[in-house]
């Protein structure tokens, strides 16, 4: 059920709530720990999902039963890691990172989980590596959390190399409360919302930042 000040807005994640809430539901183990931390360990951009986002990427990839994933926008490996749990041990993810330092943050993450024979780390722009990728695909997810003026466009590649039934998962879909305003990275991502409605069975998730949930038709 919802209240007269839930439905106009109001939220009861209050920071002790959410504190909470992620110790019992999205605790860490160490290697998470080590892939979250790197923004200090390692002088990396503060940016990464928050353990409650990322819990819920392994589920919603368990629940689809994916194989072949695709992430865009690395970072540390921390989104990467907690996807590539939910993967089989014939699964692939195929993440890319723009940044080679990041990239290489993001491998040692990930061999030291265990997880470096499930995962590969491709470094470039995305633009010029997911075409690179389509030969493996269909696929059965695509995250996409990197430059929002080019969610558009990543959107619409993941319409076209996602199998039926296929997730697609885009982190920053309120557009840090800019996606209303009049700007060429908040107008890609309106068209990204728009295109995925078309494209797919669609839902906006009011996680901190939203996270956009898409079924493929």
């Amino acid at each position: 059920m919802a209240d007269a000040d839930s439905r106009a807005g109001r939220t009861y994640a209050e920071p002790a709530v959410l504190a909470w809430l992620e110790d019992l539901h999205a605790p860490h183990d160490g290697a998470l720990a080590q892939a979250f931390g790197a923004s200090e360990s390692e002088n990396l951009p503060a940016i990464q999902v928050g353990p409650s986002e990322g819990r819920a990427l392994e589920l919603f990839l368990r629940m689809s039963n994916a194989r072949r994933v695709v992430e865009i926008g690395t970072l540390a490996g921390y989104s990467t890691l907690w996807m590539a749990r939910a993967l089989p041990a014939d699964g692939h993810l195929h993440t890319i990172e723009v940044d080679p330092l990041h990239a290489a943050v993001a491998r040692r993450n990930l061999e030291a989980a265990g997880f470096g024979d499930r995962t590969t780390v491709h470094v470039g722009a995305a633009l010029d590596i997911l075409p690179l990728l389509e030969g493996q695909g269909p696929f059965d997810a695509v995250f996409i959390d990197a430059d929002k003026g080019c969610y558009d466009r990543y959107g619409a590649w993941a319409a076209q190399n996602l199998r039926s039934g296929g997730l697609l998962l885009g982190d920053n879909a309120f557009y840090f409360g800019n996606l209303l305003v009049d700007s060429d990275a908040a107008r890609a991502m309106r068209r990204f919302h728009e295109e995925a409605a078309a494209a797919f069975a669609t839902v906006c998730l009011p996680t901190p930042d939203g996270l956009l949930l898409g079924i493929r038709h």
